[in-house]
């Protein structure tokens, strides 16, 4: 469903349409990559724009200090994070807002194959700084490529 109220709204209600097309395929079981092939042909075929494990850099006090790979960057907006396991806890939630802190995106996802229904949450990244993002621009112009 779409609430025009959160941001990215039409691409968040994509993805997790894409998601639930490919549970209900596949159901639950398998490992984690073929969960993600499944979910980038269901997103292609859906017309959405993304790069695959796309290496985003990680920033300390506004130094780069290495690079973390992000399971889908969507639309170049919407961070995506996959799991296959039998249920989604509290660490795993962390650490995806951690990892939107880190790349300063300000919409994520975190998706969970294992269960036996499908598990999804959408994440805002709470100390987004739009002030931020030129530091971002490099990533931005490979994405562009």
């Amino acid at each position: 469903m779409i609430k025009e109220q959160y941001k990215y709204s039409e691409i968040t209600a994509k993805i997790i349409g894409c998601a639930m097309e490919v549970h209900k395929i596949l159901g639950n079981g398998f490992q984690e990559v073929i969960y993600q092939r499944a979910l980038a042909k269901e997103m292609a075929m859906q017309g959405l724009h993304f790069a695959r494990e796309f290496e985003m850099p990680i920033f300390y006090k506004e130094e780069q200090i290495g690079t973390r790979r992000v399971d889908f960057l969507v639309e170049q907006v919407v961070s995506v994070e996959l799991k296959a396991i039998v249920a989604l806890e509290d660490v795993h939630l962390t650490q995806a807002i951690n990892y939107l802190e880190a790349y300063n995106l300000e919409i994520g996802m975190l998706i969970n194959f294992g269960a036996k229904s499908l598990q999804f949450k959408r994440l805002i990244n709470p100390k987004f700084n739009i002030n931020q993002i030129n530091q971002n621009n490099h990533f931005n112009q490979r994405l562009r490529q």
